[in-house]
């Protein structure tokens, strides 16, 4: 029951602002929530952002103190999984300069030439070039290349719509060499279960909200916790009537869900 909610774990864009512009209620629900002896984590299948990228951008573009703590991404996760698998290996990586510099940062090798590439990874890229699609596909003819990807979401959020993601780029691959990557971010149940660790909460007082169903509720239900979609991103009601990701709440947008939260936590 939300009343029994402490632990709260956050899709970003599409969940709680677009761009550069918070939603309405987001603030008043963050502030809310560590009223009531809550805690507050992000997590997000951007990989084009580092913690401490997200705690600037916070802080810069919606007047909200955080801490790089509370941010668990995709690129978080994925650097993690390649750190234990692939240490002193090449990593052939479609993605941006910025966050192929962060997994360098990290002790890890990385380029943009398949020669002596013993791995792939493709994350969401906004510099994407077709020639870094051919030598993506010219290493994943070979078989014993394994394939990973930061994020399985075929769009993101945009002011206008939405543009291609992570997802939608591995599915151009995939429609060419017939391989298909093992996902590193949501819907693993690893981002739950890093918040809960992190935290000093139960799974039974955990909720995982977001907009996208195969990703954020997903992964809400894989780690056995129950979730909120909000109509503010890509999901809608007609496709979580449908979905095989039901969540366990659905609201038209964060404030919907931060006055049902009160009410529910009022009634306690």
């Amino acid at each position: 029951m939300l009343k029994d909610k402490k632990l709260f774990l956050f899709d970003i864009d599409g969940t709680l602002a677009l761009g550069n512009d918070l939603f309405d209620g987001t603030a008043e629900l963050l502030s809310y929530i560590g009223e009531i002896g809550g805690m507050s984590f992000f997590i997000t299948n951007n990989s084009t952002m580092s913690s401490d990228d997200y705690v600037k951008k916070f802080a810069r573009c919606f007047g909200l103190k955080t801490s790089a703590d509370f941010f668990i991404t995709s690129g978080y996760m994925t650097i993690a999984y390649m750190k234990e698998h692939f240490m002193g290996k090449n990593l052939f990586v479609v993605g941006t300069g910025s966050y192929m510099a962060e997994l360098e940062k990290n002790g890890l090798t990385v380029t943009d030439e398949p020669l002596g590439a013993e791995c792939v990874l493709v994350c969401f890229d906004n510099s994407l070039t077709y020639k870094k699609l051919e030598n993506a596909c010219l290493l994943l003819s070979d078989p014993k290349i394994p394939f990973y990807a930061t994020n399985s979401d075929l769009c993101c959020p945009a002011s206008f719509g939405f543009i291609p993601d992570c997802g939608s780029i591995c599915q151009m691959l995939t429609s060419c060499t017939g391989r298909t990557p093992v996902y590193l971010g949501k819907p693993s149940r690893a981002f739950v279960d890093v918040c809960i660790q992190k935290s000093h909460f139960t799974p039974k007082e955990t909720i995982v909200i977001g907009d996208r169903l195969y990703t954020d509720i997903a992964c809400g239900i894989n780690a056995g916790v129950d979730t909120c979609v909000v109509y503010t991103g890509e999901a809608t009601p007609k496709e979580a009537a449908c979905s095989e990701y039901l969540p366990t709440y659905a609201f038209e947008n964060i404030r919907a869900f931060y006055e049902a939260l009160k009410n529910a936590s009022s009634q306690s």
